[in-house]
């Protein structure tokens, strides 16, 4: 199945008090291992950036006054998500951004049904516990030292890996990467020794014969003679 891991920065909040989206990261994922293919982009708000959020993401107005609004990359971000199931930590605070931008624009919202929200899912698994995505990188061993400010695209990858032990999927990947692991050289192995051509026994004939008289004395039970190994 194919997923998108998303996230977004933004001026703040809430969408309702002007804030907008400043910067979405996005991680393909199929079959809950990561493709490679991420979208990223920066994007002017078109109004000024609060200090508070400047300390969250770093990213001030200045640095996004060239950068491109979201009207310039909102086909761009639908050709890149298509019809893929949306994953999202905390998504009703992103989605509401999002919808927020499209409406803007005359487009549909995202349908809810398409948004898995890891923040429920935590919440399921971790009840009354911190389900904040350091916090579950610190309960899963998640390396998370390039987090010393909150970037889209990186906590999505974050999230790429919080949501495979969320939902078990590293567990069923290594194991399907053993078993595939094993199939080639277990192959190889017997078509080897399939090949190979067997050697003669290198027991002298004196040796098999006293083994033979000593096998007579075990009784008509004894495995060498079960299995025709040794004539009676």
């Amino acid at each position: 199945m194919r997923e998108i891991v998303l996230d977004t920065e933004t001026t703040g909040l809430d969408p309702a008090s002007g804030h907008r989206i400043v910067e979405i990261g996005a991680v393909e994922v199929l079959n809950q291992a990561p493709t490679g293919k991420t979208f990223h982009v920066l994007i002017n708000p078109e109004r000024g950036v609060p200090e508070d959020a400047v300390r969250v993401h770093g990213h001030t107005a200045a640095l996004l006054r060239d950068k491109p609004v979201f009207a310039g990359i909102v086909d761009a971000l639908a050709a890149f998500v298509a019809d893929a199931q949306i994953v999202i930590h905390n998504a009703e605070f992103d989605v509401r951004f999002l919808n927020s931008e499209l409406e803007r624009l005359g487009r549909d919202p995202i349908d809810p049904s398409r948004v898995v929200d890891t923040l429920t899912l935590a919440r399921r698994r971790h009840p009354g516990q911190p389900n904040n995505l350091d916090a579950l990188c610190d309960r899963y061993r998640i390396d998370r030292s390039r987090r010393v400010r909150h970037g889209a695209l990186l906590d999505a990858e974050i999230l790429v890996e919080v949501y495979c032990e969320l939902t078990g999927g590293r567990q069923r990947s290594l194991s399907l990467e053993s078993a595939f692991a094993a199939t080639g050289p277990i192959i190889a192995l017997t078509s080897a020794v399939a090949a190979r051509t067997i050697r003669p026994p290198s027991i002298r004939a004196g040796e098999a014969a006293a083994h033979a008289e000593h096998v007579k004395t075990l009784g008509e039970g004894a495995i060498w003679l079960r299995y025709g190994l040794v004539t009676a």
